[in-house]
């Protein structure tokens, strides 16, 4: 009796192969442009937990509390309106956002982020300066970011390029309240009344 070869040979192993290459070349544009939104949901979503972490330390401290945009966490930071990196504070970080966090030391730093992590790629763009002030109310003290664009240097975003637009950018608007919300310029703003809370 023959015994039954089992396994498979040189050609099917190749034929299989190839198949599955052709389906990862067909799939790495729809992967590539998962990660970019992927990396702009996370810069939005660290900034939005800055906003209301300093609001809320606002409120609970009965004081005035920054969040500013500085150009990253060194002793030769400074402020910046296109830098991810972002410090919540009692006082001015400037040249200090390397501090310790401390309720008695300056900058008296509260928390901070920095512009790299798990947001490669990301830019950001900020209306109405690099920094919001809270009061005790949990309202904005003074004039300051009123928007924040957030998107990624490797793409167009579709509300800018409808065609040719791939990526989700997101957007922070900062009420004069002081609430913070995320919102998708790409989502027609509805007639009232008709609530769409992605709309911008």
């Amino acid at each position: 009796m023959r015994r039954i070869q089992q396994g498979f040979s040189l050609i099917e192993l190749m034929i299989g192969l190839a198949i599955v290459a052709l389906v990862l070349l067909a799939a790495l544009p729809s992967f590539t442009i998962f990660l970019q939104n992927s990396q702009i949901r996370n810069g939005a979503e660290s900034v939005l937990d800055g906003l209301n972490l300093a609001r809320t330390e606002a409120v609970r401290r009965n004081a005035i509390i920054r969040f500013q945009f500085v150009s990253d966490l060194t002793a030769a930071c400074v402020t910046s309106t296109t830098s991810l990196a972002w410090v919540v504070s009692q006082a001015d970080p400037t040249g200090a956002c390397n501090a310790s966090p401390s309720d008695t030391v300056a900058p008296q730093l509260i928390q901070a982020r920095s512009a790299t992590e798990g947001t490669k790629n990301v830019a950001v763009a900020v209306t109405g300066g690099a920094i919001a002030t809270f009061n005790g109310l949990g309202r904005l003290q003074s004039a300051g970011i009123t928007q924040i664009d957030i998107s990624n240097t490797t793409g167009t975003c579709q509300y800018v390029d409808t065609v040719n637009g791939k990526m989700r950018c997101l957007r922070i608007i900062v009420s004069t309240g002081g609430q913070a919300r995320m919102c998708d310029p790409q989502v027609a703003t509805p007639v009232p009344p008709v609530i769409d809370p992605r709309a911008c």
